[in-house]
């Protein structure tokens, strides 16, 4: 090369062959390494890779370091696969169990069914909620920036399900504001059935037919609806439509003696039974009866003085509120075309609603004509002018 040819021309200027020796080795390495970059940086070195030189490159690599790392990258996935679905189905085995101590824990202490409900589904879904975290962290994946994205992404996704939020809401209102519990008869709109469960984002009733409804909670708890069930004693309305002509008081005492002789029927306000509250009574006797120390009979002092104080306020509330008369009535409501229309009312208690209302409409249907009672239909009289 070129270097060389200037180096050999140059006259050595010492005799000394070990100094010559270190010449040509420094002139050997720095021809070495200038040939190096010559190549590097001829325009043809890229057209120099031919396939036969990558070939030769990958003669070169170690195949067994390649496969040992690459058995070992997919024997830990596997571990992790499997050890994610075990940890998958042990918690959800051990939140089935929990979700079943906790019902039966509910059910033991007397908690109301539409709380246990709610509760028992809240606490489900956020057990399973953990349970999906805890599973994504043990495949490798980075739990902290999956929270991350899930927070980040929670302000888009409860603007999309806002009407399930509200859902959400109106479940826990209900709750606390006690509109109807399980097992009362509700109208809402045109539904009308038992409540069956409340759930975190709707209602589940059951009609007299055994239909299922699904109803949300955002419109329960901000809409009107019709609690039938919240009162123990409801009042039964007929109207019946007697001839002109008939005699009033008779079908009067002919209703009455039919109702008199249902014993379901109240006839006076000392029918009706007060609502008792046997649970907080049995308490109270427990109390009594356990050995208490000085600070607990304090604060059972201070809790009876509360709850005397209590029933006082709801005594003189209740004696604002003006009460219905109990006794069966029979009056005329109104002088219709073809027909005297009796209304008769009668209170009984809710749970013998319908069968009353059946019982009597078949005995007015069978008593009045014996006493000369007739029911009309409707007439026209025409006259005819020859």
């Amino acid at each position: 090369m070129l270097l060389n040819k200037i180096l050999m021309q140059i006259p050595m200027a010492t005799p000394d062959t070990a100094a010559a020796n270190k010449i040509k080795e420094a002139t050997s390495v720095v021809t070495s390494q200038v040939d190096s970059l010559a190549t590097q940086l001829h325009p043809d070195s890229i057209a120099a890779m031919t396939p036969g030189k990558i070939v030769d490159k990958f003669k070169y690599l170690d195949v067994g370091n390649l496969v040992t790392s690459l058995s070992s990258q997919l024997i830990s996935l596997g571990l992790r696969i499997v050890a994610a679905i075990l940890i998958f189905y042990i918690g959800k085995f051990i939140i089935n169990k929990i979700y079943s101590v906790t019902r039966a824990i509910m059910v033991r202490k007397g908690f109301e069914r539409s709380l246990t409900s709610f509760l028992l589904s809240f606490i489900k879904m956020t057990l399973l909620f953990l349970l999906i975290i805890t599973v994504i962290g043990v495949l490798g994946i980075e739990t902290s920036s999956f929270i991350a994205v899930f927070a980040s992404a929670g302000v888009a996704i409860g603007m999309a399900l806002s009407g399930t939020l509200q859902n959400f809401a109106g479940g826990v209102l209900i709750l606390l504001m006690k509109p109807y519990r399980v097992g009362e008869y509700i109208e809402f709109g045109e539904f009308k059935g038992t409540v069956k469960e409340i759930q975190i984002f709707h209602t589940v009733i059951n009609t007299y037919n055994n239909d299922r409804i699904v109803i949300p909670n955002g419109g329960l708890a901000t809409s009107s609806l019709k609690n039938v069930s919240a009162e123990p004693y409801h009042r039964v309305e007929w109207r019946v439509g007697i001839s002109y002509g008939d005699n009033v008081d008779v079908a009067r005492k002919v209703a009455l003696d039919i109702l008199a002789a249902d014993g379901r029927i109240v006839h006076t306000d000392a029918d009706v039974k007060e609502t008792e509250e046997p649970v907080e009574q049995s308490l109270e006797q427990t109390d009594e009866e356990k050995p208490m120390s000085w600070w607990q009979r304090l604060f059972h002092w201070h809790r009876r003085r509360t709850e005397e104080y209590r029933e006082t306020q709801e005594a003189a509330l209740a004696a604002l509120i003006p009460k219905p008369n109990y006794a069966p009535s029979v009056n005329v409501e109104s002088l219709d075309d073809s027909q005297v229309t009796l209304i008769v009312r009668a209170w009984t208690e809710i749970a013998n609603y319908w069968s009353v209302l059946y019982d009597v409409n078949e005995q007015i249907y069978k008593q009045f004509p014996q006493h000369g009672i007739h029911f009309p239909f409707p007439q026209v009289d025409v006259h005819v002018n020859s």
